[in-house]
């Protein structure tokens, strides 16, 4: 009886242990408090929740770094965990177009819903591109996260709606959001003086996904490509820009690493300038995230491109 009494005990107790190592929706952490379970959208969502929920929280990335998110759809697996979160965090209707669909058809009765650019006064498509592409014009440009100074917005906006849903940890919540809104600040420091001895003000990139960043540090960028990087454009507006950045002396073209080349290297072999990646920050490329690399490493690696164009 004693052998058979034995195995049970330590099985109900294997059992017990990874139970309680599960954390499911509703459930308390290890200091007595429930732990949030959070799905943010894409990698700056996931980015900036993580770091101003620390360890209240699970944080879930809905996008996969290396997937091209302006193309992206939810699966019905996708809808289920954001219906099964406590908080769901977006950037923009103007960026995930699919959030107001899908929020339709959930039941989101218990789901706490965050548009972290809301209360930031979008630029539209026409003022971001500069003139270019007024097919877009009605459209809003949704890429705020790329200005250290609105991305310090978005971080107070997760912060608060963090700190209504878990009032328990709104110390913590406030305190993370300090340090890192700190640590964007030092960036926007380091744009803003490497910028002021720019001798040159432009900069060519193959997506109108810095009109933000050149907004705050008075650049100005010309697009090849509309807000959503898989436009092409015609051959009478790549004849176009040839000439324009031609007479600019042009000597760079930046592309993105999550999408094709071939329009930036076609006019880079226009005009005989060379090409860059300046990552807009929609995901981390493979090789980013081999080497370890973050949002803060990431945008100061932007910058260092940049200077190829701005500091001859």
């Amino acid at each position: 009886m004693k052998r058979l009494i034995c195995p049970i005990i330590i099985f109900l107790m294997m059992i017990s242990g990874c139970s309680n190592a599960v954390q499911t929706k509703g459930e308390k952490s290890n200091e007595g408090t429930k732990k949030l379970q959070i799905v943010t959208t894409f990698y700056p969502m996931y980015y900036f929740t993580q770091k101003v929920a620390g360890s209240s929280a699970n944080v879930e990335l809905l996008i996969p770094n290396g997937a091209e998110p302006h193309d992206w759809e939810p699966t019905a697996k996708d809808m289920a965990k954001i219906q099964d979160a406590d908080m769901f965090i977006y950037n923009s209707r103007y960026f995930e177009s699919w959030t107001e669909k899908v929020l339709k058809s959930i039941n989101d009765s218990n789901l706490t819903v965050v548009e972290a650019s809301k209360g930031i006064d979008l630029m539209n498509a026409l003022e971001s591109e500069e003139e270019h592409h007024s097919d877009h014009a009605s459209s809003k440009d949704p890429h705020v996260w790329l200005s250290p100074v609105l991305a310090q917005e978005e971080v107070d906006t997760i912060a608060k709606a963090l700190e209504q849903l878990d009032p328990n940890n709104k110390k913590q919540y406030e305190n993370n959001a300090v340090d890192f809104k700190s640590q964007l600040a030092d960036l926007d420091r380091l744009y803003k003086e490497t910028i002021d001895k720019a001798n040159k003000k432009e900069f060519v990139t193959q997506h109108a996904a810095f009109g933000y960043l050149a907004k705050q540090y008075g650049l100005t960028q010309i697009p090849i490509a509309g807000l959503s990087p898989d436009v092409e454009p015609t051959l009478g507006k790549l004849k176009e820009l040839a000439e324009v950045t031609k007479k600019k002396n042009v000597k760079v073209i930046y592309f993105e690493g999550l999408t094709s080349s071939k329009v930036a290297q076609t006019l880079a072999n226009e005009i005989g300038a060379k090409t860059e990646v300046i990552n807009p920050l929609e995901g981390l490329t493979k090789e980013e995230q081999e080497k370890g690399l973050d949002f803060i490493d990431v945008m100061k690696n932007n910058l260092e491109a940049l200077k190829l164009s701005i500091l001859e």
